[in-house]
């Protein structure tokens, strides 16, 4: 829930940071990335190398370290923008009070009168859950959700707020989406939490198995495209895009604000690195570490990814080396 405007003269304040350039009067009242950000929000810069493309940017007031110099751009110098920027968030944002009632489906959610509700189902405030929606015994859905026709929710599945279902999503038991991303910054040798304020979007037909856990954003969406099939015990990270139709199997990881193109297949127990782009109808063998970006259509296996074929290869030559080694030995 996003607070009122606030000065960036009230803001430099509260962060202890030095306006530059920057009328201290100036309205501010969102937190974005630089790519997103525009007259009236915040953004930080946290790597020199992104310099020139901060320049360029639209946000109102960027946060700076003291050692950045972007010329007349209206700046924030502070210790650490990482940490400045996520304080930010919360003097921005605000996490909304729990609006509980003693019935367990809140008196503002809206049910449609073809839906079945099992006894035990939670229901949070202004929720919409729509027609020929299942809602299993267990089940718990926060405040400002919304379930589109012929959703299936089984035992023990869990809504934080403002997650949004499409048509026909089943979710099966225990998995949990909108908790939040995984997101601190090291100030003076402690780990301090970056708010997360965004939520989770899930696209038509998608199908979770159990134990799958999707954070939701820092800001904006984590969003599961339409027609994609998730397997059981899959993490997907804070503002993770994944596109349309895929299939992700049992035990992988997907690191934050990474995009996953659409049809891509990641077998068990892949792991993605966070910020990466892995093009539209990708293969990723089982087992294997996604480390860098992969263009569309690729076909990779290893730790970290190689061309599959290389790596059947590579696998071959390392199998062949002890009767190699013996043959040696023997001169």
């Amino acid at each position: 829930m996003r607070k009122e405007s606030i000065t960036a003269q009230d803001l430099a304040a509260a962060l202890n940071g030095t306006l530059l350039h920057c009328p201290p009067g100036m309205l501010l009242h969102e937190v974005r990335s630089l790519d997103e950000a525009g007259p009236g929000h915040v953004s930080f810069l946290g790597n020199s190398k992104y310099a020139s493309k901060a320049v360029k940017a639209e946000a109102g007031l960027i946060l700076v370290d003291s050692k950045t110099d972007l010329g007349e751009r209206p700046v924030m110098v502070v210790v650490n923008p990482h940490w400045a920027y996520a304080q930010c968030i919360g003097l921005l944002y605000s996490e909304p009070e729990p609006e509980w009632e003693p019935a367990p489906v809140h008196s503002t959610a809206v049910i449609d009168a073809n839906a079945r509700i099992a006894p035990s189902v939670t229901i949070g405030a202004r929720t919409v859950v729509g027609s020929g929606c299942v809602l299993h015994p267990g089940v718990h859905i926060g405040a400002d959700c919304v379930l589109g026709k012929g959703c299936e929710l089984f035992s023990g599945v869990v809504l934080y707020r403002r997650t949004r279902l499409g048509q026909n999503v089943r979710i099966h038991s225990n998995s949990v989406l909108g908790s939040d991303g995984y997101g601190y910054v090291l100030v003076d040798g402690r780990h301090q939490k970056v708010p997360q304020m965004g939520w989770v979007e899930v696209g038509d037909e998608v199908e979770l198995g159990a134990c799958v856990t999707v954070d939701r954003g820092v800001l904006g969406p984590t969003r599961i495209g339409a027609g994609t099939k998730v397997d059981n015990q899959c993490q997907i990270a804070h503002n993770v895009q994944v596109g349309e139709h895929c299939i992700i199997v049992s035990q992988c990881g997907i690191g934050g604000s990474a995009k996953i193109g659409d049809y891509v297949t990641l077998a068990g127990k892949v792991g993605v690195a966070g910020h990466l782009e892995i093009g539209s109808r990708s293969i990723v063998g089982g087992g294997s570490v996604v480390a860098k970006s992969l263009p569309e259509g690729s076909y990779v296996t290893g730790y970290p990814t190689r061309p599959h074929r290389e790596w059947m290869e590579s696998q071959a030559a390392v199998n062949r080396l002890p009767k190699i080694l013996k043959k040696l030995q023997r001169g």
